[in-house]
Formats: C-alpha cells, sequence, structure tokens
C-alpha cells in the first residue's frame, strides 16, 4: 500500500480522514497494515479493532507515538488520536469492516489469481500443499498460522507483497454467512472445499447445513471460475451452477491417482514415495513427502487448484505443513509421538487413527483423545463412535481427556484411562510411554492437548 494516498486509503476504507499525513501524496502511504498495538512500527497503519474486553482503538495515541504512519479508529479514539501531532487518523465506525474493503481493493491491485480453500477438515494442509506445488512456478503468498477469520484473512491479503501472482486463502467459519463474507473480500478465482464433515453442529444443526454453509464459498465464485470438490460429495451438488466450471477430485473424480487405490500406481522400480496422478487426461507424477491417506486426497485437490491457476506441479514436493497437525516427534527412547492436536472432529479423529494404525512400530500404537466441541446434541455418539474406530484401528492403549471424550471408552475394551484435564493427561503419557511406541495426541483446540506433546519433549531433553 505504499503508493496508496492517505485520501485513497480513507476513500478506500469509507472512512474520514480527520487529519491528512504530512506526506499524504501517492507514494508515500503505510507499508504494512496491523492490528496489535504491540506490533506497531514506523510506517505502519493500524486499524482499532473493537473486542469483547478491551477497544484496539484504546491504543491508537500510543501507535501514533511509536512511529505509525497513520491509524483507523472509531470516534471515541479518533479524538484522542488526533491530539498526537504525527500521522494521519482516519475515523470509521466499523473497522473491521474498513480493513476487509481495504483488503479487497489491495487483492485488486495485485491481479494476482486468489484460490480460497475451505472444508471441515484438510483446509489448512491444502492450503500448504497447494502453496508448496505452485511456490516453483509463481510468486505465491498464503494465509500465516490462522489468518481465516473476518480479521485474519484480510490482514493476509493486506500482507502479500507487490509481484504476488498468486494468493492462496484459508477460509475458517463458525456459523452462515462468514464464508460468504470471506468471499466478498477475497473475490476468488478457484474454490476449493476440501469434504463435508461433522463440524460445528451446534450452529450448523446438520450436514446439509455444514454444506450450505461451506457452499458459501460456490455462490461467492464468479460465473466462469472454478469449483474444485470431492468426487463423493451428493451434499455439494446443489450448489454446483452450470456456470461453474467443476473439477472432482479423490476416485473416480476428474484428478485421481493412477490405479484403483487411493496411493496410486507407481512406475516401475519407482520409490515408495512416487505417485502418479492422471488430471483430466494428463499424467502428473510427483514424489510425496508423507503416506497418510488424508494428506493423499488433499494431494489431489491440490493439484487440481494449481492446474486451474494454470500451474502443472511434478517431481519432488517440499512442504511444510503449519504446527499443531501431524507433526512427528522422535524421542531419544525411540517412541514417537505424533502431534495432531490443533483441532478435532470426527473425521479428522478418524484421519489421525488411520495415520496411527499405518505407523511401523516395534511397540505399541497410544492415542491420547480429547474432546471434540461443538457437535451439538449427538456429540455422545460421535464420541461412541470414534472409540469403536480406535478399536477398530489397532490402538493399544487409549487415554481419554475431558468429560465428552470419556464417552470413548463405553466402545472400546482395550486398556484404557480416563482424565480430566490436559495436564493430568500429560503426567499419565509420560509414565505410559515406552521405547518403541507411538503415540497420538488429539483433541479441539480448546482442550489445550499441547502440553501432552511439550511435556514429553521437555522430559526428553
Amino acid at each position: 500500500m505504499k503508493h496508496w494516498s492517505d485520501h485513497r486509503i480513507a476513500g478506500t476504507a469509507g472512512a474520514d480522514l480527520l487529519r491528512p499525513h504530512p506526506d499524504g501524496r501517492a507514494g508515500d502511504g503505510p507499508t504494512r497494515v496491523v492490528i496489535d498495538s504491540r506490533e506497531v512500527g514506523p510506517g505502519d497503519l493500524f486499524v482499532g479493532i473493537p473486542g469483547e474486553h478491551v477497544d484496539g482503538g484504546s491504543f491508537a495515541a500510543m501507535a501514533l507515538a511509536a512511529g505509525a504512519w497513520g491509524v483507523l479508529v472509531t470516534g471515541e479514539w479518533a479524538a484522542e488520536a488526533v491530539e498526537v501531532e504525527r500521522g494521519a487518523v482516519l475515523l470509521s465506525q466499523t473497522p473491521t469492516a474498513a480493513l476487509g474493503a481495504l483488503a479487497r481493493a489491495w487483492r485488486r491491485d495485485l491481479a494476482a489469481h486468489v484460490i480460497a480453500v475451505t472444508g471441515s477438515v484438510g483446509k489448512t494442509s491444502t492450503k500448504d500443499l497447494i502453496t508448496a506445488l505452485i511456490a516453483p512456478h509463481r510468486a505465491v503468498a498464503s494465509n500465516p498460522r490462522n489468518f481465516n477469520t473476518e480479521i485474519g484473512l484480510p490482514l493476509a491479503i493486506l500482507g502479500a507483497p507487490l509481484g504476488t501472482q498468486v494468493m492462496v486463502l484459508e477460509m475458517g467459519m463458525r456459523g452462515f454467512g462468514q464464508i460468504a463474507e470471506l468471499a466478498a473480500i477475497a473475490e476468488p478465482d478457484v474454490g476449493v472445499i476440501t469434504n463435508i464433515g461433522p463440524v460445528h453442529l451446534e450452529q450448523m444443526g446438520s450436514l446439509e447445513g455444514v454444506a450450505r454453509a461451506k457452499a458459501e464459498l460456490l455462490l461467492g465464485l464468479y460465473d466462469g471460475a472454478t469449483a474444485i470438490v470431492p468426487s463423493d460429495e451428493p451434499l455439494l451438488e446443489p450448489w454446483l451452477r452450470e456456470s461453474l466450471k467443476v473439477v472432482t477430485f479423490g476416485p473416480g473424480g476428474d484428478v485421481a491417482f493412477e490405479g484403483s487405490s487411493l496411493r496410486g500406481g507407481s512406475v516401475p522400480d519407482a520409490p515408495p514415495s512416487h505417485h502418479v496422478v492422471l488430471a483430466e487426461g494428463e499424467r502428473i507424477e510427483l514424489d510425496l513427502p508423507f503416506d497418510q491417506a488424508h494428506n493423499l486426497l488433499n494431494t489431489l485437490a491440490a493439484v487440481a487448484a494449481a492446474r486451474a491457476v494454470g500451474v502443472t506441479p511434478g517431481g519432488r514436493l517440499d512442504v511444510r505443513f503449519s504446527g499443531l497437525r501431524g507433526e512427528r516427534v522422535l524421542l531419544g527412547t525411540g517412541a514417537t509421538v505424533i502431534n495432531d492436536c490443533y483441532n478435532a472432529n470426527p473425521l479428522s479423529m478418524r484421519a489421525a487413527l488411520d495415520d496411527l494404525a499405518t505407523h511401523e512400530t516395534t511397540g505399541r500404537r497410544l492415542a491420547v483423545l480429547g474432546d471434540m466441541l461443538e457437535l451439538g446434541p449427538a456429540e455422545d455418539e460421535h464420541h461412541r463412535d470414534v472409540g469403536a474406530y480406535a478399536a477398530t484401528a489397532g490402538v493399544d492403549v487409549l487415554v481419554t481427556v475431558g468429560p465428552r471424550a470419556a464417552r470413548m471408552l463405553d466402545a472400546f475394551d482395550g486398556e484404557s484411562y480416563a482424565v480430566g484435564t490436559a495436564q493430568e493427561a500429560a503426567a499419565l503419557a509420560g509414565d505410559l510411554i515406552a521405547p518403541g511406541d507411538v503415540l497420538l495426541v488429539k483433541g479441539s483446540r480448546g482442550v489445550g492437548l499441547e502440553v501432552v506433546a511439550e511435556a514429553l519433549a521437555e522430559d526428553d531433553g
């Protein structure tokens, strides 16, 4: 935004320019946008977002004193900011909406292809895979960390530098209308829905409700844009209008692995990491650094997305998945911890247990599984189903964390323990894990199971 003037920023944001910047000409705009006053530096535009407990606008004067290019805040704090005799002061009664408007304008300035990714599970990993496939061919930017909300996504867009050719944007959802809001900001050329599963059922009410909420991304695509959806998801079919280019991925889809297996075929004498993808008649060979079934399926969606923006991937894939998503930590004892505790729902629990079942080990397979939140009235049934699945997946020892997860033990007849907190789970896991074991840690974010993996790593040190 460096080439934007203060007047353009105010007009784009729908804000009143109470005090122009001393050098408010084109070419003298802010270098970046921040919402955390602790991160403000010279040249930044600070946007004060009203919060549940603290109004970010209350830090506007402090931001200007720290050298901010300017501040965008509500009226209560704008008057106070004007008293600091430096920087631009912009007044908006809706700073979050103003932030979104700035991001939409920046997206248009960049003229980059935008790939939006949502789904019940796997959206972050799929975002990471798309970014990795495109990076060798185009200048690509994507959401950092969990910047996938009405605040985080605009910040991710505004953080994309000039010259960005492709943006890969994950979109999160906590209720109806939120994906639509994000799509209106990002104006995607490609929309990817990884899957539809029983998540946020307290808000959505049913799987059909989840599909309707996720399909807001499809409704937000312009005519002629590309929609990438699973090959076996009938709940999305009502939302796939004829004016979209629809590409399906997965077994039997437009983009699938060669052969009948999800893991695909391979060329003669090729290593196990070698996979062949058939993408709308094109044969693509990839060397993948993982073999989990869910990430192989995510790879198909990623290949479809890359091709939709003119990139044909191939060869070795170098990808670094975002934190707490299937990270493997090898302890000095020879035991392995699979740290997959970023979040959990019935679909992702099954995928993680499938991965645990395929992990070669000289010891036992242990699982520390926490509550799955926001599942609505059927939460007990969903937890019992996960317990039954753990038994069939070859889990030798199951530790449940929280009152909901304890229902898993109703359907698990192996060695098991129920604890109430992540701290108790960490202490118990330290006593249970032995050389050669593989231990999976997974639960909803609110359970805080990362302390289990952290404690095991600290004890190992």
